[in-house]
């Protein structure tokens, strides 16, 4: 594992400081990015999350993990990388599967606003969002989530630790698995459709 940008410390010991230094740490990383790929199966990408969202996703990290309580400083740097969409010329390719849409990350009230947020998201400038249906038929194996930035770096976020990747051949797979989950992918109005119907699903 890399050391995270801008600091000599992995992130697994930027857990044990808190939520705060962990994320003003990835927005420092992201904030030098003009590229980047992400796949989320499981969870709404961090860029596009609502502050509800986030806050109730770190009080899980925080419970999961036993770190310090300072999940309002997360909030403010995991939401301030959405400022970053639209500028400088950056593009995110991004990838959901339907099963993030259904997760239950803080109850019906902050889905449904986090759902909204989703709908509004596929106009964002320099964004292109895809959704895997349930259904899809699949090109490769499920795998975690994972973002690629620049083409240079992978990073990955598990239970057990976070590892960053800078090894090529590491690179090459994971781009190799990217360009494959997106060929299950819908985009456009058929991936708002989808969206949609999890918002009607809500009630």
């Amino acid at each position: 594992m890399t050391n995270t940008p801008g600091a000599q410390k992995t992130w697994d010991e930027l857990h044990q400081e808190g939520m705060g230094p962990t994320q003003e740490a990835f927005l420092d990383l992201v904030s030098k990015i003009k590229e980047s790929k992400n796949y989320c199966p499981e969870v709404v990408w961090g860029n596009l999350q609502t502050p509800e969202y986030v806050r109730a996703m770190l009080r899980l990290v925080v419970s999961f993990l036993e770190t310090p309580d300072d999940v309002e400083a997360g909030v403010r740097a995991r939401t301030a990388r959405a400022e970053l969409i639209g500028k400088g010329g950056r593009v995110y390719h991004v990838l959901l599967c339907q099963e993030a849409l259904r997760k239950n990350i803080g109850g019906t009230d902050v889905m449904r606003g986090q759902l909204n947020r989703l709908l509004e998201s596929f106009e964002l400038p320099g964004v292109t969002l895809g959704i895997i249906p349930d259904r899809a038929l699949l090109a490769v194996f499920p795998g975690h989530s994972f973002g690629i930035f620049d083409g240079k770096r992978v990073e990955l976020e598990l239970f057990g630790d976070s590892p960053t990747h800078t090894d090529q051949k590491q690179i090459d797979r994971y781009e190799k698995a990217f360009g494959l989950l997106e060929q299950s992918a819908v985009y456009g109005e058929e991936a708002k459709s989808i969206v949609r119907s999890e918002l009607e699903a809500l009630g």
